[in-house]
């Protein structure tokens, strides 16, 4: 290289999490230096693996949907699709405990014929409402399919009134709405947003008739999130620096960079933040948001997950949900896990889970092991291997209403410095696909600022 080439572009990006690791391979594969600092020792961010004795365990179940197209790119750009596989079609056993004659098992699920004839037989013989609450459901259904999530008013309004002003009755809404809403946004109808709401159900039931398959890996989740991160960020050219936490970020009089990480300084032209809006706010330089404080007001909401590890099998299906019980939704991770000898191992998701996420391990013992053996009869009597509790208390951002006018956009009023994070102005609530998302419009304001275009990898997300 002569003196008088064109230098290549500098960027660093601050955080491996889906955002983080999204935004430095997008900036990789347009030409850029690219150096990644996340302060853990893996990638991944808030989804990962970690060991137990012999298991391999997730910290908590992540699924998705065949609607969300960025996290399905994420996951072939990191040649891991094969290790997530989807649904063939939408299919979710719905166990009900709750009814004086004893437990009965429906299914949510779907058929080839287009939106919205596709759950319409579904819905019909779903045995967990009443003739009535299905016309109603469908009625509200289609309501809901003309509301624009985008639309500003719809953030002001919680998604309980709503589905209440729509002839929803609580049972209704136990079986169905929070059946699926507590799970994709980690609240309940009232405390969500309505616009936010709107999104999960009109882009995941009423787009397409597969938008609503689900898919969830056969593998830990650090296989795919680290590993196979970690490998294709080294194939673009991205220096990646663990246990590197950057320290304070600055922009000089000419216009660079300067992030200081520790024992080092590291110049840029261009940097991405992605990492929780608590972090950001104390990062940000002054004048980068006209209202930085607004960052610390976006609430959060934790996931608690209880694992269980049985002598013997109990469970005969991949998945299950559950209503009339507190328990939500179970998942079979033997296999993924690493399980050997008799046994099954069960991982029990617990979305909004605000009042129980700080409960003594016994305490949660006492409460769930009998609640799966009334869901699970092959469990009473079984024996228990191991049995304890992964906590993630700030899992998400809290979708409440008003949400909205708290999550910036990935550009800053600062030339040059971009943020990422499920918890910025997506559109999306706090999901594997929002950060992705959030990864993809990081890297575009930090191309755009930088006079230089590349083409956006999903057209309908540009």
């Amino acid at each position: 290289m002569t003196d008088d080439a064109p230098r290549s572009s500098r960027a660093v990006v601050i955080g491996g999490g889906l955002a983080g690791i999204t935004a430095a391979l997008r900036l990789a594969d347009a030409g850029l230096e690219v150096t990644l600092l996340e302060g853990r020792p893996r990638l991944g961010g808030l989804v990962f693996s970690f060991r137990r004795g012999e298991l391999t365990v997730d910290n908590g179940q992540h699924v998705y949907l065949r609607c969300c197209t960025a996290y399905r790119w994420f996951l072939d750009r990191v040649d891991g699709t094969r290790l997530v596989p989807l649904q063939n079609r939408l299919d979710v056993p719905v166990l009900d405990v709750g009814r004086p004659v004893g437990p009965r098992l429906g299914r949510l699920r779907r058929n080839a014929l287009p939106v919205p004839f596709h759950l319409a037989a579904g819905l019909a013989g779903y045995p967990h409402l009443s003739l009535t609450e299905r016309a109603s459901v469908g009625r509200a259904a289609l309501a809901l399919g003309r509301l624009d999530p985008d639309d500003p008013a719809l953030d002001a309004i919680d998604f309980g009134s709503w589905l209440a002003r729509h002839g929803q009755s609580p049972r209704a809404i136990e079986a169905l709405w929070d059946l699926v809403g507590v799970a994709t946004l980690n609240a309940t109808a009232p405390n969500s947003s309505l616009a936010l709401a709107a999104k999960v159900f009109k882009t995941g039931l009423l787009s397409e008739p597969g938008a609503a398959d689900i898919g969830w890996a056969s593998v830990p989740l650090g296989e795919v999130h680290d590993t196979l991160a970690r490998k294709a960020l080294d194939s673009a050219g991205v220096r990646t620096e663990l246990r590197t936490k950057a320290s304070s970020i600055t922009r000089t009089e000419g216009g660079c960079w300067i992030v200081d990480s520790g024992g080092e300084r590291i110049e840029a032209d261009t940097v991405v933040l992605a990492v929780p809006q608590r972090e950001t706010h104390d990062l940000l330089p002054e004048g980068a948001l006209d209202e930085p404080e607004r960052l610390l007001d976006i609430g959060t909401s934790p996931i608690l997950n209880v694992h269980v590890v049985y002598d013997r099998k109990v469970l005969r299906r991949p998945f299950f949900a559950a209503i009339g019980s507190p328990v939500q939704w179970v998942f079979d991770r033997t296999d993924a896990s690493g399980l050997t000898g008799p046994g099954q191992y069960l991982a029990v998701s617990q979305s909004a889970a605000d009042e129980e996420i700080d409960l003594p391990v016994a305490e949660l013992r006492k409460r769930y092991l009998p609640e799966l053996e009334r869901l699970l009869p092959a469990a009473r009597g079984a024996g228990i291997r191991d049995f304890f509790v992964t906590r993630e208390r700030t899992a998400t951002f809290a979708p409440a209403p008003g949400i909205g006018r708290l999550r910036p956009g990935a550009r800053t009023r600062t030339p040059g410095l971009s943020l990422a994070g499920a918890w910025t102005a997506t559109g999306w609530p706090a999901t594997m696909e929002g950060a992705v998302r959030s990864g993809f419009s990081a890297a575009d304001a930090a191309l755009r600022s930088l006079g230089r275009t590349h083409e956006h990898p999903l057209q309908e997300a540009a």
